[in-house]
């Protein structure tokens, strides 16, 4: 069957090479000639070229050649057609030759065909093939990519008993495959039993140090990285980008993310041209809520490309400066000429949110549409939440309703949500009841979307009822934000006595959120003495915010306790609080305009506070009705 398959490349091939490329093929040296033929082959990924090149080397009688067989095998495998060149092999007679095996091999992974390279291996054993450190390494990489450990660690005794484990590059394919498995043990093994180690030796630890999936660094990984300088091994690209991800999230003494940016300076890492590497340290100072150092890496960078402007995009509006952020995307665009990508549009979805920017969101949704980014789940969801948040529940719910067949758990959820947050109760439970029909199994934050909405529409029989369906069919664990819904349903229907009850019998410790939902209906109600219990409750939980303080002041101050009130601020004075005012913004003609509390240095504020003024005695129905086109 093979040499049929090389007879028919020769007839239909031989011609049309003839006229082509004939030119090319001396009588002295056609050797060279098809190995260069075959070498282009191979670059432009040309099945024609292949085959006409196939064709003369059989004409020729050269069929036999291992280096225009290797070739040949390489050139068919880059235009996926790895069987053939396994066909290239059985009619090859010196079956010895290990660097046929291993380009047909490497032809079929790089065809993402992952059984024929085991079943090929097994015949080499059969044909007394002894393998090289390039097939195992092969091989390792394989199972890495299938997540089959059991099969490496055959690989694995294999490579022990032909001795090649003394490989550097070997091991350190060995290392990533168990680090692919999860196995920590199996790389750690393997990595203290080298003799000799590159730097790529101690990455691969690193980066299993960093799947182990500990939230930040531990101490065993900053051992690590001790250890390797102290062995003379540098903090390469590479280590440093998996190390910044590591960093930014504890909140103690020690900041390594600082430390790794001094050791990235002292070892010469060009961070200035290296885009990845700014970009980590980009997103690590975002960690860390220092927008300002994340900036001045971004601005010193000498070549910025789509993921740098994502991360300082996405630092701004983490932190909470959305207006920032908005106008660092339009730069993006406008100086640089950069198109935002799918990561781009998701981290800038959250800005249009926090200001109310329905318009900027409807914007970025189309542009998702014309690039056909909408496609994608994750973007769908956030776009969903940022309608629902801005209160366009009839553009979230098309979203929603478009996405119908690559929905997951996290878009019921948001729509859920959005239904609650905008007061939409029972929109929000026939949802979650359709569902639960589907066969989804509902988690902690589709829990609080639906009783959310249900406290919000006082539907509090159907509420208990989602509550307790949820816990004992399908097992959803209460935490306390799915607690404090349910006290806050019962206070918004004023049965304040029953959520102090529930207060008590919760089946975890009440937090600031509990406490807020009962301080809130307590208000409400003007039940000043769970108002005060609930106070006292939050000081006690969140001793460093001030609002807490300020408003138990202003309960004893109504009741003109003043002596109370004295000393709660004395305790304030004390400790360094101080009430941050509260602010809201307005976003005319694009231009957004904030406001504080006693606000007056806005440039229009003599006309704004006159208007004021003028609404107030409007108000109170005074007769006296302002001229308003005169004050405008």
């Amino acid at each position: 069957m093979a040499k049929s398959v090389f007879m028919h490349a020769s007839a239909l091939g031989f011609i049309s090479f003839s006229r082509s490329y004939s030119s090319l093929i001396t009588l002295h040296n056609p050797h060279t000639h098809l190995l260069q033929l075959l070498q282009l082959s191979i670059e432009t990924k040309s099945l024609s070229l292949t085959k006409q090149c196939h064709a003369q080397i059989y004409s020729l009688g050269l069929s036999q050649d291992s280096f225009l067989a290797t070739k040949l095998i390489s050139s068919y495998s880059m235009c996926q057609l790895p069987d053939i060149s396994r066909n290239v092999l059985d009619t090859f007679h010196d079956k010895e030759n290990i660097f046929l095996w291993n380009s047909v091999i490497n032809g079929y992974v790089k065809n993402r065909n992952f059984e024929m390279p085991f079943a090929l291996f097994n015949e080499m054993c059969i044909e007394n093939v002894c393998p090289d450190n390039y097939t195992l390494a092969t091989l390792f990489k394989v199972c890495s990519e299938i997540r089959d450990v059991g099969i490496g660690e055959m690989v694995h005794c294999r490579s022990l008993r032909l001795g090649f484990l003394s490989d550097i590059v070997l091991a350190n394919s060995l290392m990533a495959m168990y680090s692919k498995g999860g196995n920590f043990g199996g790389i750690k093994k393997v990595f203290d039993e080298m003799a000799k180690r590159s730097s790529a030796s101690w990455n691969v630890m690193i980066s299993a140090f960093a799947g182990l999936g500990n939230n930040g660094f531990s101490e065993d990984l900053w051992k690590f990285v001790k250890q390797m300088q102290g062995e003379g091994v540098r903090l390469d690209a590479f280590t440093v980008s998996s190390l910044l991800p590591l960093c930014g999230f504890s909140t103690g003494k020690w900041d390594h993310g600082r430390e790794i940016h001094c050791v990235i300076m002292k070892n010469g890492l060009d961070v200035d041209s290296d885009v990845h590497v700014g970009s980590c340290l980009i997103d690590m100072y975002s960690r860390r809520k220092n927008v300002v150092l994340g900036r001045r890496i971004f601005d010193r960078m000498k070549c910025r490309n789509v993921v740098s402007w994502t991360s300082i995009v996405s630092s701004y509006v983490q932190n909470g400066c959305s207006e920032e952020g908005l106008t660092l995307f339009r730069e993006m665009q406008l100086i640089d000429g950069i198109e935002p990508n799918r990561v781009s549009l998701i981290s800038i979805l959250p800005a249009c949110t926090s200001l109310g920017t329905l318009m900027e969101g409807k914007q970025i949704h189309g542009f998702s549409i014309r690039k056909e980014y909408n496609h994608e789940i994750s973007l769908s969801n956030a776009l969903i939440d940022m309608y629902s948040k801005c209160g366009s529940l009839s553009c979230a719910r098309c979203v929603f309703d478009i996405s119908s067949y690559r929905r997951d758990t996290i878009s019921w959820s948001s729509m859920i949500s959005g239904y609650g947050l905008n007061g939409k109760g029972g929109e929000a439970v026939s949802l979650y009841n359709e569902m639960i029909q589907m066969g989804i199994v509902p988690d902690n934050i589709t829990l609080v979307g639906v009783l959310s909405g249900c406290a919000r529409s006082k539907m509090i029989t159907e509420g208990l009822e989602i509550y307790n369906s949820a816990i004992k069919e399908y097992s959803v664990s209460p935490t306390v934000e799915i607690c404090a819904c349910i006290v806050d349903m019962f206070g918004r229907a004023g049965q304040i006595n029953k959520a102090s009850e529930f207060i008590r019998t919760m089946p975890v410790k009440p937090g600031p959120s509990v406490w807020g939902s009962l301080l809130g209906a307590s208000a409400v109600h003007e039940n000043s003495d769970m108002q005060e219990l609930a106070y006292k409750s939050l000081i006690q939980l969140e001793p460093q915010n001030p609002s807490n303080y300020v408003s138990l002041s202003n309960i004893y101050a109504s009741v003109k306790m003043w002596d109370v009130v004295a000393d709660l601020r004395k305790k304030m004075k004390g400790r360094g609080l101080r009430k941050l005012p509260g602010c809201s913004w307005i976003t005319i003609s694009n231009e957004t305009h904030s406001f504080r509390v006693a606000d007056k240095t806005h440039p229009c504020s003599p006309v704004i506070y006159q208007m004021l003024d003028d609404l107030i005695v409007t108000m109170k129905g005074s007769t006296n009705v302002p001229d308003f086109d005169g004050l405008l």
